[in-house]
């Protein structure tokens, strides 16, 4: 099992959305990315990633025809109706489909928070520790002759 800390960098290659700040959080049970709007046109969810106030915001819109809704309580106790979507997220090189809420988290340090759910039988939290994953990442590259690290990509 591998070791995360408190706060890491990941990819959601599915989204286009690369080294993006995560925050651990065992406190949480479902994972959660920062969208500032999201509404349902002819059945599907359509939405956009972060805000204009991100250094990663790219502005694209995306659709899901596959989605759900759920009521899932806030950091302060209090339920709020979530849209819910499936995408993958890639954690030291490991793919894992996982679901996430979208929620407003502009006010938040970190646009995405890993929950429970994804952590559970695949990580340890050392609470000392961070960016694990994205050193090991960085490492790789360096280890495969790539030098740099990549960005967003649209």
């Amino acid at each position: 099992m591998e070791t995360l800390g408190r706060y890491d960098r990941i990819d959601l290659p599915d989204l286009g959305l690369y080294n993006l700040h995560a925050k651990i959080d065992t406190g949480a049970f479902t994972s959660s990315l920062h969208c500032a709007r999201a509404e349902v046109v002819n059945g599907c969810l359509e939405f956009v990633l972060l805000d204009e106030e991100h250094p990663e915001f790219t502005g694209m819109k995306f659709v899901f025809r596959e989605y759900d809704e759920r009521d899932i309580k806030n950091s302060f106790g209090e339920t709020e109706r979530r849209y819910l979507i499936k995408t993958s997220v890639v954690i030291f090189g490991q793919r894992i489909e996982t679901e996430f809420s979208l929620s407003d988290r502009g006010s938040l340090k970190f646009p995405i928070l890993l929950g429970r759910k994804i952590l559970r039988d695949r990580f340890v939290i050392d609470v000392k520790k961070k960016n694990l994953s994205y050193k090991h990442k960085l490492a790789q590259k360096k280890k495969a002759g790539k030098v740099g690290s990549s960005h967003t990509h649209s």
